[in-house]
């Protein structure tokens, strides 16, 4: 039930930063089909999801917003968030904003990430080992 509740806060929240917040959709009328369908303009990806496969992303997102301090929330070893019943993500407003899900990754890629985020090609490879090629 924790669960269902915070995504239904989430959806919450990022319609109030689409008609008051932003105020990019001020007129939207979605009925729970058109949410379903995510009809609004803009999208809200997660990391863990199909278009940010990365957990790792969470690490620089909870330091940046402070968020273990703000809320209580932590992440676990596994990256998971604790307490279970917690969602975090990014809003993107531009219209052409569309959900997609990340192909596989080819090892130069996770290279590449690695590289870039000061991480071991293993580690990359530990994190995204769903998505590997």
């Amino acid at each position: 039930l924790a669960d269902r509740l915070a995504e239904a806060f989430a959806e919450f929240l990022h319609e109030k930063v689409r008609k008051e917040i932003w105020g990019y959709a001020k007129e939207e009328s979605l009925d729970n089909e058109a949410l379903i369908k995510e009809a609004y303009r803009g999208i809200r990806p997660a990391p863990g999801y199909p278009a940010c496969p990365d957990h790792t992303e969470k690490i620089g997102l909870f330091k940046l917003l402070e968020a273990e301090e703000r809320t209580g929330v932590s992440l676990t070893d596994s990256l998971a968030m604790y307490p279970t019943a917690s969602v975090s993500g990014w809003y993107f407003a531009n219209p052409n904003s569309k959900y997609f899900g990340v192909g596989k990754i080819s090892q130069d890629q996770v290279r590449s990430l690695a590289e870039r985020k000061g991480y071991a090609v293993e580690d990359m490879e530990r994190w995204l080992s769903p998505n590997l090629h």
